[in-house]
Order: structure tokens, then sequence, then C-alpha cells
């Protein structure tokens, strides 16, 4: 048995394509470096080099738009993209989990 066919992606442009990816890709490295979920330096130091790279290409698609004339987000489009792509969990793995009780 097959899983459920997720949604469809909304129609987006090319930059904004790049933007939602490279935002979660910044939310991801993000996530890994969290010292409340973390387990080893190593891994958040290569995460947090990585994080560089990811948040100038975010730099870069906002850039492309604004330079075409995109001043708006189309935050309804683009929150559907972010739930299709799995945004909410990716982004939950960025804030402190609850205290486990004792």
């Amino acid at each position: 048995m097959l899983p459920p066919e997720p949604p469809p992606l909304p129609a987006l442009t090319r930059a904004e394509s790049e933007f939602i990816d490279s935002y979660l890709e910044v939310i991801d490295q993000v996530g890994r470096i969290n010292p409340a979920r973390g387990t080893h330096t190593y891994g958040a130091l290569r995460a947090a080099q990585a994080l560089v790279a990811r948040a100038t290409a975010l730099r870069d698609a906002l850039t492309v738009m604004h330079m075409r004339g995109e001043s708006e987000l189309h935050t309804v489009t683009l929150a559907r993209a972010l739930r299709v792509l799995d945004g909410e969990r990716r982004a939950s793995r960025i804030t402190v989990p609850p205290e486990r009780p004792s």
C-alpha cells in the first residue's frame, strides 16, 4: 500500500520557489544547531557552517524577487507551500521542547 499522495504545491514563481526552499534549508540548519535538541558539538558546528550558505541563498532569492518588482509576499500561497513541504514539522525543531517530568 502506497502512502497518500501529498497535496500539490501551489503555483509559485521560480524566485518564490527558491525563497521557500532556502527558507526551509535555513530552518533545517537552525534546528540542527538548537542546543535544546542537539547532542554533539561537531554536528552543530557543521550546521552553523552550512547556515551561512543557506542564508546567502535565502537573501539572493529575496533580492531577485525585490528586483523583479515583487514587493509583497503572498503569505497564504507561501504558507500553503510550506505546509505541503512539511514546514511545520521542520520549524518545530527550532523551538525549545517541553520540559520532561523528573
